[in-house]
């Protein structure tokens, strides 16, 4: 991989273990910047903040980011660039539109800027299932966007008042049941992993869906969205927005029975973002077969040292972990049959 002139990232290149990784560093040197730019390479925005102009360094005009991914099958060179008002993405020297980019890199990561799905407002926690679950199957991803598309089709319609309003109201309740039936099936694979995954103390970890899945799957979910939009017709008229489907159903995460946002502590909080994030790669390793990248931020100032160590070293005998922290003794016994990067006012080296 390599940077320029992202945050207080100057310039660094990187060669990553295809097992563990540590960057190691005092706080505030770039270390999360680094993952970031792995993030960036693989979604080709951010996992830290949406508006991406604000990744590219203080005084310079361009942020480049280039990286190899290399799997069994095939090597593809990935590259970003973004500078005020545009973002360019490539694949192996071609610029792409973002739907034939997606899909080459695949990370999972862990970061405490990321408790914005359990504490943040139920748009992230929607966001994380459909994005997680798009990863995996290509016709998901198709069907977030299509319905995305058509969801702001029918707010216009709504909102001008047009003749057309039932020819929206077709396509959405086509696409917004055949969304709710993939994010069900996600969840249920979630769910499983959840189980059978990381329980620190004994918490027991759940997602729930509200509305909750029907049986029937797209089949039963059409009549279902049908009456709920026409139980809120006058209000979607006097608001002129659509106010029932997917974009607007919850998701619950639960500690122990209860809803994270309300009920956990700062560090079941932690613990269900950890969790989460291992039940997501366990799940994509069981459903293609291959590793998505761990991105672990500061996980040893969440948990003990020696059970970050075991956990760390659990998720790289999987596949390909990058780990950050500001501990040099824990990064070097670590990092034994990995690699280890020191990382210093953005700046980077091989330890």
């Amino acid at each position: 991989m390599e940077v320029r002139d992202l945050r207080n990232v100057k310039e660094a290149s990187l060669e990553f273990a295809p097992g563990l990784n540590v960057l190691v560093g005092r706080n505030a040197q770039g270390k999360t910047s680094l993952l970031e730019a792995v993030g960036l390479l693989a979604r080709g925005r951010s996992f830290r903040t949406e508006d991406t102009e604000t990744l590219i360094r203080r005084g310079a005009g361009v942020l480049r980011a280039r990286g190899t991914a290399t799997a069994p099958d095939r090597r593809t060179c990935l590259e970003v660039e973004i500078a005020p008002g545009t973002r360019r993405l490539r694949v192996d020297g071609r610029e792409v539109p973002p739907r034939e980019y997606h899909g080459r890199l695949e990370v999972v990561v862990y970061s405490t800027d990321r408790l914005r799905v359990v504490r943040g407002p139920m748009r992230e926690r929607r966001q994380f299932l459909d994005r997680s679950g798009s990863a995996l199957w290509p016709a998901y991803r198709q069907t977030v966007r299509d319905f995305e598309r058509v969801l702001g089709q029918r707010n216009a319609a709504l909102e001008a008042g047009a003749r057309d309003l039932d020819t929206w109201n077709e396509r959405f309740v086509e696409l917004g049941a055949r969304l709710r039936d993939r994010r069900a099936s996600y969840v249920e694979r979630l769910r499983v992993a959840l189980r059978h995954g990381f329980h620190p103390e004994g918490e027991r970890y759940d997602v729930v869906l509200v509305p909750a899945p029907l049986a029937g799957g797209v089949e039963a979910e059409r009549p279902r969205l049908v009456a709920e939009m026409e139980g809120r017709r006058r209000d979607e008229g006097r608001t002129r927005r659509s106010l029932v489907g997917p974009h607007r159903d919850e998701v619950l995460l639960l500690v122990d029975g209860e809803e994270a946002g309300v009920a956990a502590s700062s560090g079941q909080a932690r613990s269900l973002l950890l969790a989460l994030a291992l039940a997501t790669l366990e799940v994509y390793r069981q459903e293609t077969g291959s590793a998505a990248v761990a991105l672990l931020d500061d996980l040893d100032s969440e948990l003990d040292e020696a059970r970050a160590t075991e956990l760390c070293r659990e998720v790289s005998r999987r596949g390909q972990a990058l780990v950050t922290t500001a501990h040099a003794g824990w990064a070097r016994r670590l990092a034994d049959g990995g690699r280890l990067f020191e990382v210093e006012a953005g700046e980077v080296r091989a330890a």
